[in-house]
């Protein structure tokens, strides 16, 4: 399921709720009414927290590295680790090429899947069944292969990929890992796992990791497909569309679970060196009660950072697993490290500019949420962020890619784009990289 709860609903929701409670406590026929329950009451409302800028940085000058033009986007994320920094991008990107990529998505399956540049060629899955090669430089279409195993016609929709050493390693949602040669697309291996993969494969050293939908971490030779080791975390009944790719840095690797679990384990063996919880404390409905990590986690300069769906952001140390700060934000996308400052995406539709060192907010910019704003109907979906030439970019679907600045947060631009957007754009080359729900995929230069 994907959500975007509307901050609208829960102050609807709590109205109603006082509402009730006012009713229930007057007597229409002259009775008495029931004592009040003992114990301190706290308001519903109080729980609608808004994101506020921290007064103490509104001097902060927020200052980036510079722009560095990355030839390749070789994974989910980036690179193993997730962080690209700040990235070089033109000032005013139009449509390059535009490639069809085979079945699109629908409302039970949107494309969540990235895709991923490498030796001059871009790899990109449609809705689930058909991964394809294009040209970087024209778009033209080198090959394309079916995800389907034998005899299946129907669902499998999810999934990701990663390229690492000549191959492209495709995690399905038939419950199988594939190997393919990056050059021609002809299979090298295949792996059956636990279970069906909501999103893309991280590969690192000689190692493939994939998270299962039932929430298992499964660990196989990038050689020979054959399996290393498992790590499984609490099993959920429900949770989001799409999923959290691990994180890869050395000897060790963080993963994220539906459960809200975080897990730092070492590459070799899968022995655990810390685990934590990411469910945020504050509850007020069912969509918000999802403790979901979806957004991938961040290892950088022996911190990571992580993100759960429930309002819980948290900086964390890699070698003890002890943390740093932690924040009161949720989020249904990657954070976006570059220098000092953390760029993230709200389910409330906001972007929030934080100081990596201690967690405090720069900056909060404010996103539509509705096609029709002043009814408050049709929510909109964004994704992202990524920072690039002194830009933080983030797409959505009402077909619009918003350019804002890092510094202040203001609104610098918006691009058209053709079709609806619910997976992060990615960039290489000097080149934005868009898979629209429409199975389309578009390079912008």
């Amino acid at each position: 399921m994907m959500a975007n709860l509307s901050r609208g609903g829960r102050r609807g929701a709590a109205v109603a709720l006082l509402v009730a409670g006012l009713v229930g406590g007057c007597d229409w026929f002259g009775e008495s009414a029931a004592p009040p329950i003992p114990g301190t009451r706290i308001s519903v409302l109080a729980l609608d927290r808004r994101i506020q800028p921290d007064p103490a940085l509104a001097g902060l000058r927020v200052e980036l590295p510079r722009p560095v033009e990355n030839r390749e986007w070789p994974q989910a994320g980036g690179y193993p680790n997730h962080v690209m920094h700040h990235l070089a991008l033109g000032d005013a990107p139009k449509v390059a090429w535009r490639a069809s990529l085979g079945e699109s998505g629908g409302d039970d399956r949107r494309i969540l899947t990235t895709p991923v540049v490498a030796a001059g060629m871009v790899f990109a899955m449609d809705s689930g069944r058909r991964v394809s090669a294009f040209s970087a430089a024209s778009g033209n279409s080198v090959w394309s292969f079916d995800l389907r195993p034998e005899g299946e016609r129907d669902g499998g929709f999810g999934g990701g990929v990663a390229h690492a050493d000549g191959r492209l390693f495709v995690a399905t949602g038939w419950a199988e890992v594939i190997a393919l040669d990056a050059a021609s697309g002809k299979a090298l291996w295949r792996t059956g796992i636990a279970g069906p993969v909501r999103t893309a494969p991280t590969v690192s050293g000689g190692r493939v990791f994939a998270v299962t939908i039932d929430n298992q971490l499964e660990v196989l030779s990038a050689d020979d497909g054959r399996k290393l080791w498992n790590q499984p975390a609490i099993s959920e009944t429900a949770g989001l569309m799409g999923g959290a790719s691990p994180a890869v840095e050395g000897d060790a690797v963080v993963a994220a679970f539906t459960s809200g679990e975080l897990f730092a384990m070492r590459v070799e063996n899968g022995r655990v060196a810390w685990q934590d919880n990411l469910a945020a404390v504050r509850r007020i409905d069912a969509i918000s009660d999802l403790a979901d990590i979806r957004g991938r986690p961040v290892i950088d300069r022996g911190s990571v950072f992580a993100v759960s769906h429930s309002g819980r952001m948290v900086a964390i140390d890699l070698r003890t697993g002890n943390r740093i700060w932690e924040q009161e934000i949720g989020s249904l996308e990657s954070p976006w490290v570059a220098g000092d400052f953390i760029y993230v995406l709200t389910p409330d539709s906001e972007v929030v500019c934080l100081s990596r060192g201690d967690g405090r907010i720069r900056w909060v910019r404010p996103l539509p949420r509705y096609k029709r704003e002043v009814e408050r109907k049709d929510p909109l979906f964004w994704t992202g962020p990524v920072v690039a030439g002194d830009r933080v970019v983030v797409v959505g679907s009402n077909r619009e890619a918003f350019s804002i600045s890092p510094y202040t947060g203001e609104l610098l631009g918006t691009i058209q784009l053709p079709d609806p957007v619910y997976a992060a754009p990615v960039i290489a080359g000097g080149t934005l990289y868009v898979v629209t729900d429409e199975a389309s995929l578009i390079a912008l230069r």
